[in-house]
């Protein structure tokens, strides 16, 4: 299957979505960023100089997901008519856990918005908790469920 992103001469394009249907459609993604232990209980006890962690990070992580088409050069703007953003502390990373959840009723997926906003949400724990770990990792970023549209439903396994 070729990629949708290239015409035929190669060169980049945004994908013409203009005959697809409107379809109401949704995408979830997941990932975490892993942390040491005492990085992990500042962020807990809610300890962090920068204030709440989770909280910011939640929001810049629906920030992200409403920002996607200005940072993602391909993706078409489209109206979203939910972004949620969960942050989880998970003691056996230990780190936190992030799930994004992105709706839309429109011609084309939300997996971009989704996925920006756990990387967003992740990218934001880091910059607030650098100072007492630079070795924070974010991984796992994925989608994990997708639905709507042509190809209709996909989760992963």
């Amino acid at each position: 299957m070729p990629l949708t992103h290239f015409d035929a001469q190669g060169d980049a394009h945004m994908v013409d979505v203009s005959a697809k249907a409107i379809t109401a459609r949704v995408a979830v993604a997941r990932g975490h960023i892993s942390m040491q232990r005492a990085t992990y209980d500042i962020i807990s006890q809610g300890k962090a100089k920068k204030g709440d962690v989770l909280g910011v990070a939640r929001l810049a992580g629906i920030m992200g997901a409403k920002k996607t088409p200005e940072l993602i050069p391909l993706c078409h703007p489209l109206a979203i008519s939910k972004a949620s953003v969960e942050l989880t502390l998970e003691p056996d990373l230990p780190g936190v856990a992030i799930e994004a959840t992105v709706k839309t009723t429109g011609q084309t997926g939300v997996e971009m918005e989704a996925l920006t906003a756990v990387s967003t949400a992740a990218l934001t724990v880091y910059d607030m908790a650098k100072a007492v770990d630079k070795e924070m990792r974010i991984g796992g970023i994925r989608v994990v469920l997708k639905d709507g549209g042509k190809s209709g439903r996909y989760t992963a396994e």
